[in-house]
């Protein structure tokens, strides 16, 4: 009797040891078959229009004597404040940023300095608004302040309004949703040409969102336009069953 149970024992210890190499060996082999995967982008877009607007007016002033180009500064000042009160800003949206004063006989070319231009004064002014369509009419009546005797800078870089649009926020979840849909959309497209299903996601990007000129124009900036165009791109990685 002994006998058997041991013969019975043996053959279980026997079996158990062939099944679980058996096991170990079909899990070596899967574990060694490459994982199956697709990545892909999604695309989303949205045309806006800019929220908030801001126009730098950048004039300058000159005078034999510092009180005369500070006057004639002044002028200049309350020239500017009144178009733009004519043209409906309220004074809470204009503010002076910066004056800057130099004298021309402390610099280096002081010999070429016309006494009746010794100093000059530039004011650097700025109006703010959220009626975009306002600031953009007002830059083009700017004739109005050349008529009225004001000198503006020469510094072309930062001539006329900027536009911005501040509503992303507005944006992000449907945008987000849909560049995640035509993603999955394109796995599908891959998966069905390889004859495979796509499965869970193994990695995504959620891409950064763009806020772009709605038409690019050579050697402008984005923000010089009104109309823009937000966009964001993920990138997502598929299983492939």
């Amino acid at each position: 009797m002994q006998s058997l149970s041991r013969i019975v024992a043996a053959l279980l210890i026997a079996v158990g040891l062939a099944l679980a190499g058996w096991l170990g060996g079909q899990a070596l082999i899967e574990s060694r078959q490459p994982i199956r995967t697709v990545t892909v982008k999604g695309l989303s877009e949205r045309n806006v229009t800019a929220d908030l607007a801001y126009w730098p007016i950048k004039f300058v002033a000159t005078g034999p004597t510092l009180e005369d180009a500070r006057a004639q500064l002044e002028t200049s000042d309350a020239a500017v404040r009144d178009f733009l009160t004519g043209a409906g800003f309220p004074e809470g949206s204009m503010q002076v940023n910066n004056i800057l004063v130099e004298d021309r006989l402390a610099g280096y070319n002081a010999s070429n300095t016309p006494d009746t231009a010794r100093f000059v004064l530039t004011e650097e002014f700025m109006v703010t608004s959220g009626d975009v369509e306002a600031i953009a009419a007002a830059s083009r009546d700017i004739g109005d302040l050349l008529r009225a005797g004001v000198v503006f800078s020469s510094d072309a870089y930062n001539a006329g309004p900027s536009y911005v649009f501040t509503a992303l926020t507005d944006l992000k979840t449907d945008m987000l949703a849909e560049a995640t849909q035509r993603a999955r959309e394109a796995a599908q497209q891959f998966a069905d040409d390889a004859g495979a299903q796509v499965g869970t996601i193994q990695t995504a990007n959620q891409g950064v969102f763009e806020i772009l000129a709605a038409v690019e124009i050579p050697d402008q900036r984005s923000e010089k336009q009104m109309d823009k165009k937000v966009r964001v791109v993920t990138t997502i990685t598929y299983f492939l069953e």
